[in-house]
């Protein structure tokens, strides 16, 4: 079918004057004799399109009655941490590839579903869940599908495609494609953006033959389509797409709808997460025991041996940060989420139930996962031999800690570290989800950010990372008070911050102004200890405080030094320095002084923003 919706007849593409023309990047030996369905071959017109000719290639099979058809998925909207979280590449199409009857198409069987990304070989579990989605998707779908039925919806669209069709009707036509939902999860973006973005492509009316072997389509001359993902699309992220232009296309913007979102959903049953404070960066499963159960014999959170190997100070971080919670006297409070482990030697029941809590089973497994210095020094399969003779749960709940984890934390090198922070235990910490961070940047536009301290105990920062940064005020978790009202305290002095963290101090209490003004006398008159340059934790004498930004909008209220940001959505963590053995940081910082500012974006600028 070509653009005006004129079908190819079988004289036109098998005639004496075309032997060896062939559809896309077929050879005529696989496809002279097996006939081709053509609403097969109208649903690939409708996404080269709508889309551009690279977004979908095909493969026949010659001898049997089999065509893949691979749809390719732009990613490149995720931000270069998320991707990075998420383990894709973003400047790399995540593939769908689908396997119909080459005859028979939505009359044949249901199609089989793969999902990959051709350089991400390993580790790709967003994949996994990706698959799930859209095979699910694809069986409610084939339930009513048939060939008769996508040719009575498509007939609406010819009009569309007609050279005399206005650029109003165009225009109108663009919203359905619209890659991400329209939800509160996402900020609007405004028509004068999207007018700024379209332009009417050069309509091409060609037979698109092509007699090479490789499936991959020809580049197109320009791309359709090619501004950021919005929401302009309404409905929900799993509202049905219309099949007005295919079942093809249909799933692609459904993958779409999906993809930006997939960290609100559990990996398993596909529901959506509940957590006070929204959802969290990184994909996880959800508490449901059938879900914790599925998602063990997926064998995805089996890779605790290459988080170890990659990222080992992160995971010594980790296991102190749980270790700091499961010890502290408010852990029935703080300690959440309890873990979900599956037991090893009965897969059917949790070893580690939230619903049965049981602290000192928990304490003495945490006890027996060997040091991760340890680890990095010889083959992980013997240590974990080690740890299993120890306590078999040792192990389980060491993936736990891992894979629970849903913020994105990464050690800075030595040349990448703030040095006036005088400590080695610095890591990039992002916390934010795609939508979150996308309402954040739409404030930051409107009414710019700064830079300020958030300090809080070690114990906190195991529920920090799991359910984010939650306005505690005249709640359970509240532990400082809340003189100043509700919100999310912050400071740009560090020394105050550091006072929130617990440093120089045993008791939790929040401090009297007096108390701080002289807290901050004390620490100024301090020498200031020399960096520890070792590569992991030497102590379990913790503290800790984060690098926040924040939206300077009127709802940021300000006591002298002390910030209360009443809106979550308007803080996001961006750095975390660790302190241990009593060193004490500089407390002279001031993150509004020019010099602070620029050495924070210097290191900001290649670690965040350099998408």
């Amino acid at each position: 079918m070509d653009i005006k919706g004129q079908c190819w007849t079988d004289e036109e593409s098998d005639g004496e004057n075309e032997p060896e023309q062939f559809l896309y990047g077929i050879q005529g030996s696989c496809a002279a004799d097996l006939y081709r369905h053509p609403q097969l071959d109208a649903d690939i017109e409708a996404v080269k399109d709508i889309y551009t000719d690279g977004a979908v290639s095909v493969r026949e099979y010659g001898t049997i009655d089999d065509v893949d058809i691979d749809l390719q998925i732009n990613i490149s909207f995720l931000d270069e941490e998320v991707a990075t979280a998420w383990k894709v590449i973003r400047t790399e199409p995540i593939v769908l590839r689908l396997r119909f009857s080459l005859s028979q198409y939505l009359d044949g069987p249901e199609p089989s579903v793969e999902v990959f990304q051709p350089s991400n070989k390993e580790g790709f579990s967003l994949g996994l869940q990706l698959k799930k989605i859209l095979s699910t998707f694809t069986s409610q779908q084939w339930k009513h599908l048939s060939n008769e039925f996508l040719k009575a919806q498509q007939e609406k669209r010819h009009s569309w495609f007609k050279a005399g069709g206005t650029i109003k009707k165009f225009r109108a036509g663009l919203s359905i494609f619209s890659p991400i939902p329209k939800s509160p999860s996402f900020p609007l973006i405004q028509d004068t953006v999207l007018k700024g973005k379209l332009s009417v492509p050069e309509l091409r009316v060609t037979r698109l033959m092509n007699r090479s072997i490789s499936c991959t389509m020809k580049n197109p001359k320009g791309e359709l389509f090619s501004y950021p993902p919005n929401s302009q699309a309404g409905g929900h992220c799993k509202n049905i797409p219309t099949l007005e232009y295919g079942f093809l296309v249909q799933i692609m913007k459904y993958s779409e709808q999906r993809i930006p979102t997939l960290n609100e959903y559990c990996v398993v049953c596909d529901e959506q997460h509940v957590f006070q404070n929204g959802s969290m960066l990184k994909p996880a499963v959800c508490t449901r025991e059938l879900c914790v159960f599925s998602f063990y014999t997926l064998g995805v959170m089996s890779g605790a041996a290459e988080e170890v190997a990659t990222g080992a100070e992160v995971v010594d971080l980790l296991v102190a940060m749980c270790r700091a919670a499961l010890e502290s006297p408010r852990k029935s409070i703080i300690f959440e989420p309890y873990p979900s482990v599956v037991d090893p030697n009965d897969p059917k029941t949790l070893a580690f139930n939230p619903k049965k809590k049981n602290y000192e089973r928990l304490q003495k497994a945490l006890d027996s996962v060997m040091s991760i210095r340890e680890m990095t020094q010889g083959s992980y399969l013997e240590i974990k031999k080690q740890m299993d003779k120890l306590d078999p749960l040792a192990h389980p709940l060491l993936q736990w800690i891992i894979s629970s984890n849903r913020s994105h934390i990464v050690k800075l090198p030595l040349s990448r570290q703030l040095k006036f922070m005088h400590t080695s235990h610095q890591f990039l910490l992002l916390s934010s989800p795609p939508a979150k961070e996308a309402r954040f940047r739409t404030a930051k536009k409107l009414y710019g950010s700064t830079f300020a301290f958030h300090g809080s105990h070690i114990e906190n920062w195991h529920s920090v990372l799991r359910n984010g940064l939650v306005n505690a005020s005249y709640t359970k978790l509240q532990l400082h008070g809340a003189a100043y009202g509700k919100g999310i305290y912050l400071s740009p002095i560090s020394s105050i911050s550091f006072g929130y963290s617990g440093m120089g101090k045993g008791q939790h209490r929040m401090p009297t102004k007096d108390e701080l003004v002289l807290r901050y006398n004390r620490m100024n008159t301090m020498p200031q200890s020399r960096p520890i340059q070792s590569r992991f934790l030497q102590s379990r004498n913790l503290n800790c405080i984060a690098l926040c930004e924040v939206i300077t909008s009127k709802d940021l209220q300000k006591h002298g030094n002390i910030w209360v940001c009443p809106v979550s959505d308007h803080v996001c963590t961006r750095f975390f320095f660790v302190y241990e053995d009593g060193q004490v940081g500089d407390a002279n910082i001031n993150t509004q002084e020019p010099k602070i500012q620029k050495e924070i974006m210097r290191v900001i600028g290649t670690q965040i923003y350099s998408s």
